[in-house]
């Protein structure tokens, strides 16, 4: 018999607590404790040695990032945050998984929550991920520092490069979930000011979170990011986060292509959806002149499309499972042989600078 995950249980609502506590009870294979606040999580971290917490934000005494920064020195610990929809929430939970965060659960209707029932599948399929993933605080480090130098020297100019249409000229999509945020800063920040190709990500998250993140991006790539809310004609050397809560696709809009954002398809069952913008790419551009990129994550989003894309002449990245917070969605593209070159997340963007050159 498998040994029981073991849980630590951080908040300072003792109804939430108390929820949580009863629906991981219910699967009947985790050994579940709490804590109220983020004094008692670093204490339970040594004493309990747990597999996963689940952290707050705001609680007395010591808050979540506190706790967070002390948990990542201390004991390493896979952490799933649980947080509010909010702006500040969002904030907030990005600087979590820069910290070194695994995934984050929204609570539906604020600090106290009476509707476990709507994240109840949510917050179990992601605890379990968290059990199974790596946790390496290191990771990203060099890309980070690096980040900040191209920062500093970020000018807010046009670029130099001409505008193109749809047949010319390629684009770079990016597919990720559980753990992205913290592996794009791997990625995007390497790419310099000169990249003559946009770049358009897909990372699963909620409406209130892609625009914080998109301007957290913004901060630390030489490149200009943004969050495509309205119908977006691509320019070279910009990189075009989906919003939250709607999938971003490509299409042609007077010889231009265009980025725009439609309502979540029910047919699929992650959004921003991977597979719909890749499928978008098969209508709309040439293959061979498109680099897909699938990034951590559970689940297959994204492997369906990426594959079709390099079977028709794409050059496509899965990410390797040294690196991959979540070995899911690249396993599956490297297990549908639609890889061109499976990589850790240090060494892609020098394959993407590499074939655009």
């Amino acid at each position: 018999m498998a040994k029981p995950i073991k849980l630590l249980i951080v908040d300072d609502s003792a109804l939430m607590r108390r929820q949580l506590s009863t629906l991981f009870q219910n699967e009947g294979d985790f050994d579940v404790r709490t804590a109220r606040n983020g004094r008692e999580a670093v204490e339970e971290n040594i004493a309990f040695t747990p597999d996963v917490i689940t952290l707050d934000i705001n609680m007395p005494e010591m808050d979540g990032l506190t706790a967070l920064s002390l948990l990542m020195a201390e004991r390493p610990v896979a952490v799933v945050m649980i947080s509010s929809l909010t702006e500040k929430g969002a904030l907030a939970t990005l600087e979590a998984l820069n910290l070194g965060a695994i995934d984050y659960v929204p609570k539906p209707d604020g600090t106290i929550s009476l509707s476990i029932e709507k994240i109840q599948t949510e917050v179990i399929n992601k605890v379990r991920a968290a059990a199974q993933a790596k946790i390496n605080n290191a990771r990203g480090l060099t890309a980070r520092m690096r980040a900040a130098n191209q920062a500093n020297e970020k000018v807010a100019a046009t670029h130099s490069i001409q505008r193109f249409g749809i047949k010319r000229h390629g684009v770079v999509l990016i597919g990720v979930s559980t753990g992205g945020p913290r592996t794009l800063e791997d990625i995007l920040p390497l790419l310099p000011e000169t990249f003559p190709w946009p770049v358009l990500v897909a990372q699963h998250m909620p409406p209130s979170f892609t625009r914080p993140f998109a301007e957290r991006m913004n901060g630390l790539c030489a490149l200009m990011v943004s969050e495509v809310s309205r119908p977006t004609p691509l320019e070279p050397g910009n990189i075009y986060i989906a919003r939250g809560g709607a999938d971003m696709v490509l299409t042609e809009r007077a010889g231009r292509l265009t980025a725009i954002t439609r309502p979540e398809q029910p047919g699929f069952l992650w959004h921003p959806s991977v597979d719909l913008l890749g499928q978008s790419a098969l209508e709309t551009c040439d293959p061979e002149l498109v680099i897909a990129v699938l990034l951590t994550g559970m689940g297959y989003d994204g492997a369906r499309a990426f594959a079709e894309l390099k079977k028709r002449g794409a050059r496509t990245i899965a990410e390797s499972e040294q690196t991959a917070v979540v070995f899911g969605m690249p396993a599956e593209l490297i297990a549908r042989d639609g890889a061109t070159v499976v990589l850790p997340s240090e060494r892609i963007a020098n394959q993407i600078i590499k074939w655009v050159r």
